[in-house]
């Protein structure tokens, strides 16, 4: 089979060369992006007069063809066209003749896989940010279900204060938000059509670019013709939004999988997102929890595999640049995956609530309150903290807790605690009387769900990719 670049070449290469320098295998996955791309360049080559109507009329009708059969899944590559271009070129000849190598004017493979990238990161961007607030869906709801159910507070994995479960599940929506927000704001730079710009230096034809990225729905074009084929910041920022995703997506599977131990108990998995054991008839494994923890690092090397490939590349086109593809393709199949995984765990995860409330009776999780109440007496509040620290050392060599202490021994320590240090020390009443914006007090968190729902209703607006 004759490549169609052939012409200057008197040898061809063995088969396993070919292979090796083939991106067919992946890069098929923007077969749609391809012909969507080509039928916008060949409305731009009628309207500008570079090919007649009625050619431009037999290429769309060729391309259309194509299309049918990419969406029935009828198309076979070849390994000897190498990528998606010359493979949907070849078979475009094939179905309407030799005006099929029309389609190639005034372009190049360059800035048309280019724009496959723009137009396939464009629509999963879209995606992702969808399924991010189907997830927040389920966080929201899981939250309303628990504003007054009480879970120890942990700073460096050790308990720290009481708080509602809801403001702990809350935390994760606004990281999503935040998430969420980065991959909008990077449609930004996605959203640039390089079509166009020919292998680096622009063409002689008379081309419109801005009719063909209207057509495809670009926001605008890239002024430079090098730049827009040699950057390729828009994956790397995509897989940086992506590797922030995924990271506060294991700390939540961390978090969930601590909570389903036998040593925590606080939740329970759903038996659809849990596995068991081989040889250990007892297991219940949270793997999928374990595995979005692990694909996690995924993500992250096919950010620094890309910085890693583009960092010393001279402009313009590279060959290097082929290996932007899988990372990309992985990234996205990885986070969408493991988004639709965790809106289901969230959703049917079961929640022990009396096991969290106890844990909080059986700490000294309280005695920010007993400091927070002397300090409020008037006694400095480092002076406070020393009393108390005191007298949880006490109670740790008689194997107590504060509450467990008669008001006189509390008084041995300051004369101003009163009868109503029992209510203070309550676990409900510590977290309930937390009302500083932002906190886990019940009222707050009942406004910040509240703001939480006039966050997602604000964000059903269809996104314009």
């Amino acid at each position: 089979m004759n490549k169609l670049w052939n012409g200057r070449f008197t040898k061809t290469a063995e088969e396993w060369v070919d292979e090796f320098g083939a991106s067919i295998d992946f890069d098929q996955e923007l077969v749609l992006e391809d012909l969507q791309g080509s039928m916008a360049h060949v409305a731009m080559l009628v309207k500008c007069g570079i090919i007649d109507g009625q050619e431009g009329e037999r290429i769309q009708k060729g391309l259309e063809q194509l299309q049918n059969k990419a969406e029935k899944g009828e198309l076979a590559y070849s390994v000897k066209n190498e990528d998606i271009h010359l493979n949907l070129e070849s078979m475009l000849i094939e179905e309407i003749g030799p005006v099929g190598g029309k389609v190639h004017t005034g372009r190049s493979r360059n800035d048309q896989i280019a724009t496959d990238m723009h137009l396939y990161l464009r629509k999963q961007t879209g995606n992702i940010v969808t399924l991010i607030g189907s997830f927040q869906e389920e966080i929201v709801k899981q939250a309303e279900n628990h504003v007054e159910t009480i879970i120890p507070g942990y700073t460096h994995l050790q308990r720290a204060q009481p708080i509602s479960f809801a403001h702990h599940l809350m935390a994760y929506f606004w990281m999503l938000e935040r998430d969420k927000s980065r991959f909008l704001d990077s449609l930004k730079r996605i959203n640039v059509s390089p079509l166009g710009a020919g292998a680096l230096a622009g063409t002689t034809f008379p081309i419109e670019r801005e009719y063909t990225a209207a057509l495809l729905g670009f926001d605008s074009i890239y002024e430079n013709s090098l730049d827009a084929v040699s950057d390729r910041d828009f994956i790397l920022e995509f897989l940086s939004a992506g590797s922030v995703l995924m990271m506060h997506l294991s700390r939540l599977s961390e978090e969930m999988i601590l909570w389903s131990s036998q040593e925590f108990k606080f939740i329970e998995m759903d038996d659809a997102f849990s596995t068991g054991s081989s040889i250990m008839p007892q297991k219940k494994n949270p793997d999928m929890a374990e595995l979005i923890r692990g694909k996690t690092g995924r993500v992250y090397g096919s950010l620094v595999g890309l910085l890693t490939v583009m960092k010393g590349l001279p402009l313009a086109y590279n060959k290097d640049m082929q290996e932007d593809k899988e990372g990309m393709f992985d990234a996205v199949r990885t986070i969408t995956g493991s988004l639709k995984i965790f809106a289901g765990m969230v959703a049917t995860m079961k929640v022990n609530e009396k096991i969290m409330e106890d844990a909080t009776k059986k700490d000294f999780s309280n005695a920010t309150e007993l400091a927070d109440y002397l300090a409020a007496k008037g006694i400095p509040f480092r002076e406070a903290h020393e009393i108390v620290g005191k007298l949880v050392l006490f109670c740790i060599e008689k194997n107590c807790f504060l509450g467990d202490l008669p008001l006189e021994v509390l008084k041995e320590s300051s004369s101003l605690i009163e009868e109503d240090i029992f209510v203070i020390l309550n676990p409900y009443e510590a977290v309930k009387r937390r009302n500083s914006a932002g906190g886990t007090g019940f009222e707050q968190v009942k406004l910040a769900l509240k703001k939480a729902k006039e966050v997602l209703a604000g964000s059903k607006e269809p996104l314009n990719v």
